[in-house]
């Protein structure tokens, strides 16, 4: 498989604090890769080194097959970079902005207006286009930044938390957008605090922690990592302590939890666990409304490999 970015051994330092520490990663042409980690893990710095938008100590970065310098110019013009922070002119109209940012790097008039046009369609900006920034709701302007950023039909993305903080049309249509991208031929270095949008968008993941890698693979690669095998709740109304204790002495339960009639059970592993645990129920007469069970998620992941909630 091509890769489209390599880094070796990548080291950034600022002052006694490495942010990155001897860091090595591949993507791989067509790939959604998620860049994952708690805050201050080195996500955005890794991001700025390849982008060779900040100097680093030692290690080595290609994109495109090619060493990556401040003055690779034909290389970051196949580049499209939506950072978290809305970048885009107040003065401008939609169609404006999105036309300058296009302009940068597509000159010819006619290829332009389509590009522009298929940037519009994209995001779902059809209705806006006359409208300035200042008019639009958050998820729109978030779709405008997104359409800024990758108008002129690049090849490598990065998105970092592209969704935060927008309704939840919004980040349909956004997610809907990224995966025609990504089959559009577009490569895409996505990050993002939600989880969910892993499972949904991504090919592979990788997870950051301390300027390290701690995991990487696919969804259920890393899934396998995790320690857990299953989880089951159950809705229980009244439950009392001598019954809560019972289920903590069932074979292969790892941990019990009780909250406001919503009761969680792990388990380390086994088989059948909803079928025994709905037999348990029964013999001893304890009487619940809803159970189900699920499969380890990345969040359980993330968790048992860095002990933090992933916006620690």
């Amino acid at each position: 498989m091509k890769n489209v970015i390599e880094v070796k051994h990548l080291t950034k330092s600022y002052k006694a604090h490495k942010a990155v520490d001897d860091l090595s990663l591949e993507v791989h042409e067509g790939e959604i890769l998620g860049l994952l980690g708690p805050n201050g893990s080195g996500k955005t710095t890794t991001m700025n080194c390849i982008l060779s938008l900040l100097k680093f100590d030692n290690g080595k970065i290609t994109v495109f097959g090619k060493e990556m310098t401040p003055s690779s110019y034909d290389a970051k013009a196949k580049i499209g970079v939506v950072f978290q922070e809305v970048a885009v002119f107040d003065e401008l109209t939609v169609y404006g902005n999105i036309d300058y940012f296009c302009g940068l790097y597509i000159e010819d008039k006619e290829t332009r207006a389509q590009y522009v046009a298929d940037a519009i369609k994209l995001v779902g900006l059809e209705d806006c286009t006359k409208q300035y920034p200042k008019q639009l709701s958050g998820g729109l302007l978030r779709r405008l930044n997104i359409a800024c950023g990758i108008a002129h039909k690049p090849k490598l993305i990065f998105l970092d938390e592209p969704t935060v903080a927008v309704d939840p049309q919004s980040r349909n249509n956004i997610l809907d957008g990224i995966k025609k991208l990504r089959d559009d031929g577009a490569t895409i270095v996505y990050t993002t605090h939600y989880m969910e949008e892993v499972e949904i968008l991504c090919d592979r993941v990788i997870i950051l922690d301390r300027g390290k890698i701690i995991a990487s693979g696919t969804n259920d690669e890393l899934k396998a990592l995790a320690k857990i095998e299953e989880k089951v709740t159950v809705e229980i109304p009244e439950l009392s302590p001598k019954q809560l204790s019972g289920f903590e002495k069932i074979k292969n339960v790892s941990e019990v939890e009780y909250d406001n009639g919503v009761l969680k059970v792990v388990y380390r592993r086994g088989k059948n666990n909803l079928g025994d645990m709905i037999e348990y129920l029964k013999e001893n007469r304890i009487n619940y409304d809803k159970i189900f069970a699920e499969r380890p998620t990345l969040n359980d992941v993330f968790l048992e490999l860095t002990g933090k909630e992933l916006r620690d």
